[in-house]
C-alpha cells in the first residue's frame, strides 16, 4: 500500500499524491449519456446556459453540481476542494509559504472576517506592531470585514519578497501598515518543562509534513534532559497524514501493529508497525485527549491505550475512524474520498464512537461564553443587560430582534513557535495527568 497517499483529516483536505486524470477509472463522458438520469444533467445545464433570466457563471454552475454529487453521500469526511483552497491545503501540507507570521481566527459570530489570534516574533506583523485582536478591515484595497477566513488567508499570502497592504482596526480605529512578506514555517510541535522535571509535548496538528520531523527532534530534546515522565498533549488535534500519526505512535513503541485499514470488501491490511529504535522513548506516558482530538490523534491514543503503553486522559475524542485518498483534479483542485476505515491494534472500530479516555476529566480551558437573544424592541433600539455588574449593550435590528454573543475563551499561546505555554492550575486535564504520574 502508498502511505503516502492516505489521510486522516477532520477539517480541511491535506493533498499528500498527484493522481493523474488517467488514473481516475472508467467512468466517462459517454458513459454519462447512457442513462436518462446522466442526460438530464446535461440537458439542465443546457437549458440554463440557454434560457435562464440572469447571467450563468458555467464555473460555478459545474462546481455545484460537483459538489451536489459529493453530498449527494452524505459523507462529511469526502468533499471536493476548488483551485484557490487546494493551494493554500498545499502550502500548509508543506509547513512553509510566504506570509507575515500571524495565526487568525474568525472576527465574527457567523464565521466570517478575520482577527489575529497571535502574532509570532521575528515576522513582519510583529515588527509592524500588529497586536493579538487586531482585525482585518481591508487587504490592499479589498474590504474583508465580511470575508471568508480562507480569502483573507489566500490575500495576506504570497510570494517571499512581495509586499503586502492591511488595514487593521485596534478598539475600533483603524490604521494601515505595509509588510514584506517572509519565509514562514509552521511549527506544529510546542514542549516545555513541568514541575518535577516533567516534560510536556504538545502535537497540534498531523497535516504538515514536517510534523514528524518537529516531534522527534522534540522528543530527543526531552531525552536529553534525562526526563522520565512525559506528557503529550494532542488536544484539539484534527488529525492530517495517517502516516505521520503512525511515526509518532511508533516513537512509543518497540513492537506490534499500530493501525490497520480495512477496505469496503473486507479485507483488512495493517498499515504500519511499530520498530524498535534508539530514538524511542520509554519512560512514563500520559496523552491527553479531548472531544476535538480527532482521525491521526486518535490512532495514536488508541495504539497506545490498546498496547498499555500510555494512560489516556481527558474527554472522550471526535471519533473520526475513517481514512481518505487524496485525488488532484484536472481544475487543480482536490477531491478527498472515503476509502477505508481504520482499526486499533486490539481492532477496535471507534468511528463516531471515539476513544474512552482511562481517566475521563472535562477540559475546562474553554468556557461557554455569555449569549442570549431576543425580539420585541423597537428597530434599531439599543438594549442594555447587565450582568455580574456589567452592563452589555447591543442594538436591535429593524424587526426588533437582537442577539450577543461573548468572546470564546481560548488558551493562552506563546509569540515564540515551539513554544508551550501552560496552565498547570487551571487546566484540570493537565492537572489531572500530573497527579497519575505521582
Amino acid at each position: 500500500m502508498n502511505r503516502k497517499r492516505m489521510m486522516l483529516v477532520a477539517g480541511a483536505l491535506a493533498a499528500t499524491a498527484a493522481v493523474g486524470y488517467a488514473q481516475l477509472g472508467g467512468y466517462t463522458q459517454a458513459d454519462l449519456t447512457k442513462t436518462d438520469t446522466g442526460r438530464t444533467l446535461l440537458q439542465v445545464i443546457g437549458a440554463l446556459d440557454r434560457y435562464y433570466l440572469y447571467p450563468v457563471d458555467n464555473e460555478k454552475l459545474l462546481r455545484g453540481a460537483i459538489n451536489g454529487a459529493i453530498g449527494s453521500l452524505n459523507d462529511e469526511f469526502t468533499y471536493y476542494s476548488e483551485p484557490a483552497n487546494s493551494a493554500i491545503d498545499n502550502q500548509n501540507l508543506s509547513g512553509e509559504f510566504g506570509g507575515i507570521g500571524v495565526t487568525l481566527v474568525a472576527a465574527n459570530a457567523d464565521g466570517t472576517g478575520g482577527k489575529i489570534d497571535n502574532v509570532y516574533k521575528g515576522g513582519a506583523a510583529a515588527n509592524a506592531g500588529v497586536q493579538i485582536g487586531d482585525v482585518f478591515v481591508k487587504i490592499g484595497d479589498q474590504d474583508v470585514l465580511t470575508s471568508k477566513l480562507d480569502e483573507i488567508v489566500r490575500l495576506v499570502r504570497g510570494k517571499e519578497g512581495t509586499t503586502v497592504n492591511v488595514t487593521f482596526a485596534r478598539d475600533g480605529k483603524p490604521y494601515t501598515v505595509k509588510m514584506e512578506r517572509r519565509k514562514v514555517t509552521i511549527v506544529s510541535v510546542e514542549e516545555t518543562m513541568l514541575p518535577g522535571n516533567v516534560g510536556y509535548i504538545a502535537l497540534n496538528t498531523f497535516y504538515n509534513e514536517k510534523a514528524s520531523e518537529q516531534f522527534r527532534a522534540a522528543v530527543a530534546g526531552m531525552e536529553k534532559r534525562g526526563v522520565q515522565k512525559l506528557i503529550l498533549d494532542l488536544r484539539d488535534n484534527g488529525g492530517g497524514l495517517l502516516n505521520a500519526g503512525v511515526d509518532v505512535a511508533d516513537q512509543f513503541l518497540q513492537s506490534g501493529n499500530i493501525v490497520s485499514l480495512r477496505d469496503r470488501s473486507g479485507k483488512t491490511e495493517v498499515y504500519g508497525k511499530a520498530t524498535r529504535s534508539p530514538g524511542d522513548y520509554t519512560g512514563k506516558l500520559i496523552v491527553l485527549v479531548n472531544k476535538n482530538s480527532a482521525s491521526a490523534s486518535e490512532v495514536v491514543s488508541g495504539a497506545l491505550q490498546d498496547t498499555k503503553r500510555a494512560t489516556i486522559v481527558g474527554e472522550q475524542t471526535f471519533g473520526k475512524g475513517v481514512a481518505q485518498i487524496p485525488l488532484d483534479t484536472v481544475d487543480g483542485g482536490k477531491v478527498a474520498i472515503v476509502a477505508n476505515e481504520w482499526l486499533t491494534p486490539n481492532g477496535r472500530q471507534i468511528h463516531k464512537k471515539g476513544i474512552t479516555p482511562d481517566v475521563v476529566v472535562k477540559d475546562t480551558r474553554y468556557t461557554v461564553p455569555l449569549n442570549f437573544t431576543g425580539g420585541g424592541a423597537q428597530p434599531n433600539a439599543k438594549v442594555t443587560i447587565t450582568v455580574d455588574g456589567k452592563p452589555v449593550t447591543v442594538t436591535a435590528d429593524k424587526d426588533g430582534k437582537f442577539t450577543y454573543a461573548g468572546e470564546v475563551k481560548r488558551p493562552t499561546r506563546s509569540a515564540t513557535q515551539g513554544e508551550a505555554v501552560v496552565d498547570v492550575q487551571g487546566d484540570a486535564i493537565l492537572k489531572k495527568a500530573l497527579e497519575v504520574l505521582k
